[in-house]
């Protein structure tokens, strides 16, 4: 298999610099020698989170709510609309979004000499429309990522030259900072539930009853169990000429319940917040009975009249939250919303015993329909043969095959020998993590071979079943190529290639993580040769 060599590639970066092995990065690259395979079916797996979320959707649309995308960006004006007094405490767990200001970039004679140094014979009308780039970039007229374009076509060089122009002749742009604005990232769905409501309330029949499962931003302080920066609430409004407060109660219920929850708990809040009607905001909380705790899961109330006035809002509005993830973490048992959310980063490497069996191949095996009868003639043959005493030879194959005729031979030439070593008859098993051949029979005074038969994974494959296939892919080349014998001795095996095993890299870096072992081994000594005949 090829592989990029990282260290390599850095050290030839830091050597000749990043533009020039970057134009070569083409060579990098191995030459692909297959297409993707795309499979109906299902991938190996979907992630829990989005599984949850699917499920909540699913919920929220049985019970009559219309989906919505609601804005991810909202001003702090937004924020202190509805939140008033409160909204300076709310802004401190949001994130406000910064920019790089666009630089007011003279071309001056010291650098129009700079620019020729790098071998770019400049002209007036060249000046003038590098000028022009200039400005319209300052304008924004030019977006970021078509200034480098917008640079070849004025200059009328390549993009090589371009970047380092840029790079060494304006530093400007190196030196930028960012600049904040007064652009948040929603720290609450509700944030932007005001601006939905305001553009539809006289757009669409009352009630109105919208949803989104989104992300919603807080600046935790740090990330821990119970903690993420960025989250995903389930979160309705219901707009209409009467609500009532107790309906949140009821949606909260329709939404999980069919998730397997059945204990419910809901609390007024002795503290409302200010985007909420006084007394008119309550938590939910269901049982955890991993835990055995009651779990704050649910945030609910009607929207303050003034927050609605606000927005030009004419009716109550019921507005009810459900925090995703503490969901999940009930649902799948997890005690870490780090582990459950990011496994890639926050979970030990693990593969059960049937992962690994499932990364177990052989490494040739048989395309046609003829080289698949050759293998499995060989396997029958050499098992019905295997006690044989050499030397000996069996035909265990003569058929055609692309035109050709192939006759199949097992043999075995040591005097006193039998066809098939002590190994051939070897099943392949993962136990505990290790990979191990196996003998069929026997040798149970052996506590690790013993073990293994009894409470290992049993993959079907054994050392001839692997050769037979070897040995029909070899013929199989050699008649395409217009060779006329194959002959395959394998004596010994010391690893899993030698008897044509090939197992995932993923495994074998796994395997040799956990200080497990790969030990296909053996005296197989198999013989299998191939007479290709006009």
């Amino acid at each position: 298999m090829l592989k990029h060599k990282p260290y390599e590639i850095l050290r030839r970066v830091e050597a000749e610099g990043f533009e020039s092995v970057w134009q070569k990065s083409a060579e990098i690259l191995p030459k692909p020698t297959k297409r993707l395979e795309l499979t109906l079916g299902k991938g190996r797996f979907s992630h829990p989170l989005f599984d949850v979320i699917q499920k909540m959707r699913q919920s929220f649309l049985e019970i009559g709510f219309t989906e919505v995308s609601n804005p991810i960006i909202v001003d702090e004006n937004e924020v202190y609309k509805q939140y008033g007094p409160e909204a300076p405490i709310i802004l401190d767990r949001c994130y406000y979004l910064a920019t790089l200001p666009r630089p007011d970039i003279g071309l001056s004679k010291a650098k129009s000499q700079e620019i020729e140094k790098l071998g770019v014979r400049l002209t007036e009308d060249k000046i003038s429309a590098l000028q022009g780039v200039l400005r319209s970039y300052k304008k924004g007229e030019i977006a970021s990522d078509d200034l480098i374009e917008k640079i070849v076509d004025s200059l009328e060089v390549s993009d090589t030259t371009a970047t380092i122009i840029i790079s060494k002749v304006f530093p400007e742009f190196s030196s930028l900072k960012p600049e904040p604005s007064t652009l948040t990232l929603r720290s609450h769905i509700t944030t932007a539930w005001f601006l939905t409501l305001q553009a539809l309330q006289h757009r669409l029949e009352l009630p109105l009853k919208l949803f989104s499962v989104d992300i919603r931003f807080r600046r935790e302080q740090r990330e821990d169990q119970t903690h993420l920066r960025v989250h995903h609430a389930a979160s309705c409004i219901v707009m209409d000429e009467e609500v009532d407060v107790k309906d949140g109660k009821e949606i909260t219920k329709a939404i999980l319940t069919p998730l397997g929850f059945g204990e419910f708990r809901f609390v007024q809040k002795k503290v409302t917040s200010k985007y909420y009607t006084p007394g008119m905001e309550y938590e939910g909380y269901i049982y955890n009975s991993n835990t055995n705790q009651w779990i704050e899961i649910v945030d609910y109330g009607l929207y303050s009249p003034i927050a609605l006035a606000r927005y030009d809002l004419e009716y109550p509005v019921l507005n009810v939250g459900i925090g995703v993830e503490r969901v999940a973490l009930m649902l799948y048992g997890e005690y870490d919303i780090r582990r459950l959310v990011y496994p890639q980063f926050y979970t030990e490497w693990a593969f059960s015993d049937i992962e690994i069996a499932k990364m177990i191949k052989f490494e040739m095996e048989p395309k046609s329909k003829e080289g698949v009868q050759i293998k499995e003639s060989i396997i029958s043959k050499a098992l019905e043969y295997a006690d044989a005493s050499s030397p000996c030879e069996f035909l265990v194959y003569e058929g055609k095959m692309l035109g050709k005729r192939v006759k199949v031979y097992l043999y075995e030439k040591d005097i006193g020998a039998k066809l098939l070593g002590a190994a051939a008859k070897n099943q392949i098993y993962v136990y505990d993590g290790n990979i191990l051949g196996i003998p069929p029979h026997g040798m149970d005074e052996v506590t690790i071979i013993n073990e293994t038969r009894k409470k290992g994974v049993k993959t079907g494959l054994t050392y001839i079943d692997s050769l037979g296939a070897l040995a029909a892919a070899k013929i199989e080349e050699a008649v395409k190529v217009g060779q006329n014998k194959v002959d395959i001795r394998i004596r010994i095996a010391k690893h899993p290639s030698d008897v044509n095993m090939k197992i995932s890299e993923v495994a074998r870096r796994y395997i040799t993580s956990q200080n497990k072992k790969i030990e296909i081994l053996g005296p197989v000594f198999v013989g299998i040769r191939a007479e290709i005949l006009d």
